[in-house]
């Protein structure tokens, strides 16, 4: 990501943190809706305590863009926790999707080109390490699968 990149999502995020909540609340609402599949993962899920989950997790890596480096082993650790949730690769672009969306509708008319390639860029990154994450894990869950069988 570049500077500005960065820049254009801290500054967007400051638009949306008054509106946390319900940005919340859409995200997951968009998200049931354009990938069912999602709406299993969450059973049995407080969704309120979910969707403050949600805005912590942004809010520190929004927070963290200038040095993003601390937090891949977290976000690294995200990934593979999410694989025991039974979070499949093609969520992640469903949740990209709806995270976008979310943002479109709580920006308004600040969301422009550039915002949505900062945050599309953003939400590459972070993607990108729970994605590899995951699939490294995936990867050693198999291969112990091969050495007992």
């Amino acid at each position: 990501m570049s500077p500005d990149q960065k820049a254009l999502v801290q500054e967007t995020w400051h638009q949306i943190a008054p509106i946390a909540d319900t940005a919340a609340s859409l995200f997951y609402g968009r998200l049931f809706v354009i990938d069912p599949s999602t709406r299993p993962l969450f059973a049995g899920v407080d969704l309120e305590k979910q969707r403050q989950k949600l805005i912590h997790v942004l809010n520190v890596v929004v927070g963290a863009l200038d040095r993003i480096e601390e937090l891949v082993p977290t976000i690294a650790d995200l990934g593979r926790r999410h694989v025991g949730y039974g979070v499949r690769d093609a969520h992640y672009d469903s949740v990209g999707e709806a995270l976008l969306w979310t943002l479109e509708q709580g920006l308004g008319h600040a969301w422009t080109a550039e915002v949505k390639a900062a945050w599309a860029a953003a939400y590459a990154l972070l993607s990108g390490v729970m994605r590899e994450a995951a699939e490294a894990a995936n990867d050693t869950t198999a291969e112990a699968r091969r050495a007992v069988a």
